[in-house]
C-alpha cells in the first residue's frame, strides 16, 4: 500500500530537493506552491511532483485546498513543509499504520535541526503535530500561526518515529522574517485565549499529550515576564544548555520570538482601548452663559 504526499512551498529551492528525495517512494507527490519567484516550481516538476498554485492565506486553508483540489490517488495523505524530511524508518512506520487502519489520522514529532545538530532539549521535543490522515476525513483549522486537526482525540494515533525539521536552512534572516509573521498571529491568538480562561486549565489534566501541551502554553501566556521564564524553562528545566552552543543560541532566539509576541499583544490591547475610547459619546461642553448648579447654590448661600 502506498500513500500520497502534499508539500507546501514558497521560495524553497534550497529545501525542496532534499524533501522530495525523502519521499521518492511515493508515486503521488503534490506541491502546493504560493507563488514562488525562485526555481522551486521547476525543481519540483523536474523531480516528478505535480505542482498546483494558490496564493497563501494560512497553512490550514492551503492544506485543505490541496486536499480538495489535488485529486490524490491514495486514501492516506502525508502533509509536509518543504524544510522537512522523512527518514527511512518513518517510511516503514507510515506503511505499517496505514495498513492497520486503526485511526483516521496520526500525529508525529519533529526533530529540529540547527547548526548541524538535533536540538533535542531546548526545542521541547517531542511536540506533536497531526500530519498524516485519511484524505476524506482529515481537515485543518488555524490556531495561532499553526494548524489544528478537526478530529476528536480518540480518532488520532501517534507515530513513534519523527520528521527531521531543517527550519534554519535558509538562514537566520529568513527565520526572523517568518517569525515576525508568526508572532503577529500568536499575539492575536493569545488575546483570544485570554477571553476563555476556563478552557486553559482543564486541558492540563487531559490524557492527550498534545492537549496538555497547548493548555500549558495557554497558561504560560498569562505569566508576567514570560520571555524570561521561557528562557529559564528551556535552558535549565528542559536542560537546553546540554544541547551545546547551538542550544543556547536557539533558547535566545525563542526568547526574542516570545518577546515579540508580548510587545504585539500590548500593541493590540492599546489599539483596542483607543478605539473603544473613540467610540464613547463625548460630554457636551458646558454653556458659559447658563448658571451651573454650583453657582446657583453659591448664590443661594449668599
Amino acid at each position: 500500500m502506498s500513500l500520497s504526499v502534499l508539500i507546501l512551498t514558497f521560495n524553497e529551492e534550497m529545501n525542496i530537493p532534499r524533501c522530495l528525495r525523502s519521499v521518492a517512494w511515493s508515486d503521488d507527490v503534490v506541491v502546493v506552491d504560493s507563488g514562488s519567484t525562485d526555481h522551486t516550481v521547476e525543481i519540483a516538476e523536474a523531480m516528478g511532483a505535480r505542482v498546483l498554485q494558490r496564493p497563501f492565506d494560512d497553512f490550514a486553508h492551503q492544506r485543505n485546498w490541496g486536499l480538495d483540489q489535488a485529486g490524490f490517488r491514495h486514501s492516506w495523505v502525508l502533509h509536509l513543509d518543504a524544510d522537512e524530511v522523512v527518514p527511512p524508518e518513518m517510511h516503514e512506520e507510515l506503511l505499517a499504520v496505514t495498513r492497520e487502519d486503526r485511526f483516521a489520522a496520526y500525529r508525529m514529532s519533529l526533530k529540529l535541526m540547527f547548526q548541524d545538530r538535533w536540538i533535542r532539549r531546548a526545542s521541547m521535543f517531542p511536540a506533536y503535530q497531526v500530519r498524516l490522515g485519511l484524505r476524506d476525513r482529515l481537515r485543518f483549522r488555524m490556531e495561532g500561526h499553526g494548524q489544528r486537526e478537526n478530529l476528536p482525540i480518540e480518532e488520532v494515533g501517534t507515530l513513534e518515529t519523527s520528521l527531521l525539521h531543517y527550519s534554519f536552512e535558509k538562514g537566520i534572516t529568513d527565520w526572523f522574517e517568518k517569525h515576525n509573521r508568526y508572532s503577529s498571529a500568536e499575539a492575536v491568538e493569545s488575546l483570544r485565549r485570554r477571553e476563555q480562561p476556563g478552557q486553559s486549565l482543564w486541558g492540563l489534566f487531559s490524557l492527550d499529550r498534545g492537549t496538555r501541551w497547548r493548555a500549558l502554553k495557554n497558561v504560560s501566556s498569562r505569566l508576567p515576564f514570560r520571555p524570561f521564564f521561557r528562557f529559564l524553562y528551556m535552558a535549565f528545566v528542559r536542560r537546553g544548555l546540554l544541547d551545546g552552543v547551538a542550544g543556547l543560541h536557539y533558547c535566545l532566539l525563542v526568547v526574542i520570538y516570545e518577546y515579540m509576541i508580548v510587545l504585539k499583544e500590548k500593541e493590540l490591547r492599546q489599539r483596542a482601548q483607543a478605539e473603544n475610547r473613540s467610540e464613547m459619546p463625548h460630554p457636551q461642553p458646558a454653556n458659559p452663559h447658563r448658571p451651573t448648579e454650583l453657582a446657583l447654590t453659591a448664590g443661594e448661600a449668599k
